[in-house]
């Protein structure tokens, strides 16, 4: 008899606060994911068109907020690449006034989305889909780097700087996985540029870091109709952005430690804090890939303590050490973010034999939604884009699986067994596989291994029954299921 030993319980906060040993271990966590959120967060900071300490607060905000109300614990959500991205554009051209009404919009609609159960449409979401957001993603970090790189002014030495970036965040974890890698990056090439007198961009030339902690700010643009207008594409494309590049995180946590979690709670709890960042001067994030495999899976964290502390690590670490982050080059965060698109990007799905294997529908799904987001600048309009196109290509794959197979039953009866998924788009030519010219009185249409899915498949047999009546030809529909004969005994009749 086999014995089944029991899985371990997750632990809690409280059971962590009553530990020494798993509490040291959560907060050691924070801090350490915390080294590795301060370059990126400034990096994305420069990414949106704000100053480092905007993305800086942001982090630190959210990450506190979502420790208390998300409902993923472990999980690390801070000023985001993806949402950065999105408000990059609106920065630009309206300026920074309209951020915090942005921000503030972008989660109030993911609070709704989160109460109206958005975290279910996930399922709707394929997979080629999934693959094309996270690539383009990529796509998008990368050209967001492009003039660090080939901008007016920009030294030479610039280039062998980044390129010892990478290659120190490439090499390090050979030695030691102790100390995030791209800290070790910056701190080095900091060290060069610093001990050599060497003139490059930093990022203190970005704009001004905090010496104390942020104060409330309020809405400064007018509230008006034109404002909503300016605003609402934005917010609305930070919001399934952020919701999307969270839910697909807390999934891979789930996996991660072999526990669930509240999708709904996740959804709008990013929405709350959301909100307070933007409040606080922040530019709004969502969870971070990155920096949540590095607290789950490198540091071992499972519980909001961790979360909390990687907030409360990175406030601390920007008020006292903002004199050492402004002289931060510009080069390193260039080579950190250089590989945040490689650790991003999905290299297995551009494989030729993986090409080779997937259906040229699918392929063809990842490829328009890269498209349309590296063209558009916007995440959210190339998912949308995707899943649209992704119905499409499955309507269109379905509609041909649809067979129906004629059968002499004696010699006033024939029978036409119908077998398939019967929807607007494998119904539209259903009325054109039967010889309504030919076939005797009595006509059964056997649907005992097909299903009525919507209108649309009513209203073809409707006017199936229509066609063999003008030829004198009854008709009875039989073996209808459950659902389908509700559908068909509602609708049957009142479509023409």
């Amino acid at each position: 008899m086999t014995t089944l030993t029991p899985t371990p319980a997750a632990p809690t906060v409280l059971s962590a606060l009553r530990s020494p040993r798993l509490l040291s271990r959560e907060v050691l966590a924070g801090v350490v994911t915390a080294l590795a959120l301060i370059p990126e967060a400034i990096s994305f900071s420069v990414v949106a068109g704000v100053d480092p300490a905007v993305g800086l607060f942001s982090s630190v905000v959210i990450a506190v907020v979502i420790a208390i109300v998300g409902g993923r614990p472990a999980m690390v959500s801070a000023a985001a690449g993806s949402v950065a991205l999105v408000i990059a554009p609106l920065v630009r051209d309206h300026g920074i006034a309209y951020l915090v009404p942005t921000i503030v919009l972008g989660g109030v609609i993911q609070l709704v989305l989160g109460f109206l159960g958005v975290a279910r449409l996930m399922r709707f979401i394929p997979r080629s889909v999934n693959l094309a957001f996270v690539n383009a993603l990529a796509i998008l970090i990368f050209t967001a780097q492009l003039p660090n790189l080939f901008g007016h002014d920009v030294p030479f030495v610039v280039w062998p700087l980044t390129a010892l970036g990478v290659a120190v965040i490439v090499g390090f974890p050979y030695l030691t996985k102790a100390v995030p890698a791209p800290l070790i990056a910056v701190v080095v090439i900091t060290a060069i540029t610093v001990v050599f007198g060497i003139a490059v961009p930093t990022v203190g030339d970005e704009g001004a870091l905090p010496t104390a902690l942020p104060g409330f700010n309020g809405i400064t643009v007018p509230i008006s109709f034109d404002t909503l207008t300016i605003i609402a594409p934005y917010a609305f494309g930070m919001a399934i952005v952020g919701l999307i590049e969270t839910l697909l995180t807390a999934q891979l946590v789930d996996a991660l430690t072999d526990t669930g979690s509240s999708k709904w709670r996740e959804s709008w709890g990013q929405g709350i804090a959301n909100i307070a960042s933007a409040f606080f001067g922040g530019t709004g994030g969502c969870a971070m890939i990155g920096q949540t495999v590095i607290n789950v899976k490198t540091a071992g964290a499972r519980t909001r303590i961790s979360t909390f502390a990687a907030g409360a690590s990175v406030l601390v670490l920007t008020i006292v050490l903002h004199d050492v982050v402004a002289r931060i080059p510009m080069a390193a965060l260039t080579a950190v973010m250089l590989m945040v698109c490689v650790a991003t990007f999905d290299w297995h799905s551009v494989r030729p034999r993986t090409l080779g294997r997937m259906p040229l529908g699918e392929t063809a799904v990842m490829v328009i939604t890269v498209l349309v987001v590296v063209v558009t600048d916007n995440l959210a309009t190339g998912v949308l884009v995707g899943v649209v196109v992704a119905a499409l290509v499955f309507a269109r794959r379905v509609a041909h699986v649809v067979e129906v197979v004629r059968e002499r039953v004696d010699q006033d009866t024939v029978r036409y067994r119908v077998r398939g998924a019967l929807f607007f788009a494998s119904s539209n030519d259903l009325v054109t596989r039967f010889s309504y010219a030919e076939d005797p009185a009595t006509v059964l249409i056997d649907m005992s291994e097909a299903h009525v899915f919507d209108a649309s498949t009513v209203a073809a047999l409707d006017g199936i029954e229509q066609r063999f009546a003008k030829h004198g030809s009854r008709v009875e529909v039989v073996n209808l299921n459950t659902g389908s004969v509700a559908l068909h005994g509602k609708l049957s009749g009142h479509l023409g």
